[in-house]
C-alpha cells in the first residue's frame, strides 16, 4: 500500500509510475477506506517493489482552525462512527480516565485535539523502540516510539474524548522544516473529525506542515500497513524519499 491517492485534501497527483521486478501475477483493488492496494503472488526469490510520483501541494500547508467545534456524537455521519471505536492498536478504555482528567475541561474541538497532539508530542521520545506488536498504551507508558506510535497514541486519546480520529500514512518532505537526522521513512499522522470535516494533527512534530501526500488512512496501522505478507518473507531493504521539486521534474 504505497500508491498516493489521486487527490486528497493535501495534494493533487500529477503523475506516477510503479511496478514489480520480476512481474508476478498482480492486480490493484480499492479497500473499504478507499485506499489503493497492490495484491500479488510472489515467486520464490528476490522481489523489488518500486513507486515514484509527482504531486502538487498547496504552499500554505495544513489548515489551522482555532475555534472549530466538536461534533456531538448524535450528529456524526454514519461513516465516521467507526473512528470513535477501539481498534487493534488503539485500546481507548486504557486512556479514558486520563483523557477526561487531562483534557475534559478544554472548550472547543480544535483546542482539545491540539492539546492532545501537543501532550503526545511532549510525552514520547522519538526512538525506534517499538515493533509491529506495540499498541498505543504500551508506547505511551514506555515514553518512546516512532511516528506510528505517536499517531496511535493521539488517536486513542481523541477517541476516548469522543473525538473521531483516524490513522493516516503518506509522504512528508522537509519543506520549510529542518530535516530530521537519519533516513526518511513513510510518515504517520492523525486526522480528527471536527465541524466541517477532517483535519490533520501531527503529534510527531506538533507542527502544521506543508507538502503532505496521502497514501492511505484507516482505523490504525493494521488498515494502512505499507506491506502485509502471508508466508515466509524477509525484508532486505527499503528506501523512501519525498523531495520538493520544480514543475518540470521528470519521473
Amino acid at each position: 500500500m504505497v500508491e498516493a491517492r489521486q487527490q486528497s485534501g493535501y495534494h493533487r497527483l500529477v503523475r506516477d509510475v510503479g511496478g514489480l521486478e520480476p512481474t508476478p501475477p498482480s492486480h490493484h483493488y480499492t479497500d473499504r477506506f478507499g485506499n489503493t492496494v497492490w495484491r500479488l503472488l510472489t515467486p520464490e526469490g528476490p522481489l523489488r517493489v518500486h513507486y515514484d510520483a509527482l504531486a502538487d501541494v498547496p504552499p500554505e500547508g495544513d489548515p489551522v482552525k482555532p475555534g472549530l467545534a466538536k461534533v456531538p456524537v448524535a450528529e456524526l455521519p454514519d461513516d465516521v462512527l467507526i473512528y470513535t471505536l477501539p481498534s487493534r492498536y488503539c485500546h481507548i478504555d486504557q486512556f479514558i480516565d486520563e483523557a477526561w482528567d487531562r483534557f475534559g475541561a478544554i472548550r472547543g474541538g480544535w483546542e482539545q485535539a491540539q492539546a492532545v497532539c501537543s501532550h503526545v508530542h511532549q510525552s514520547l521520545r522519538y526512538e525506534a523502540s517499538s515493533d509491529a506488536f506495540t499498541a498505543a498504551h504500551t508506547a505511551y507508558q514506555s515514553g518512546s516510539g516512532v511516528c506510528r506510535d505517536f499517531a496511535h497514541t493521539a488517536v486513542a486519546f481523541c477517541r476516548a474524548l469522543n473525538l473521531p480520529a483516524r490513522y493516516v500514512s503518506g509522504y512528508l518532505p522537509d519543506i520549510d522544516f529542518t530535516p530530521t537526522p537519519g533516513p526518511m521513512d513513510f510518515h504517520a499522522w492523525t486526522e480528527v473529525y471536527l465541524e466541517g470535516g477532517w483535519y490533520a494533527f501531527d503529534p510527531r512534530h506538533d507542527q502544521h506542515r506543508t507538502g503532505r501526500v496521502l497514501s492511505a488512512y484507516g482505523r490504525d496501522a493494521v488498515d494502512v500497513s505499507f506491506a502485509t505478507f502471508y508466508g515466509g518473507t524477509q525484508m532486505r531493504g527499503m528506501k523512501v524519499w519525498a523531495d520538493q521539486v520544480d514543475d518540470n521534474a521528470v519521473l
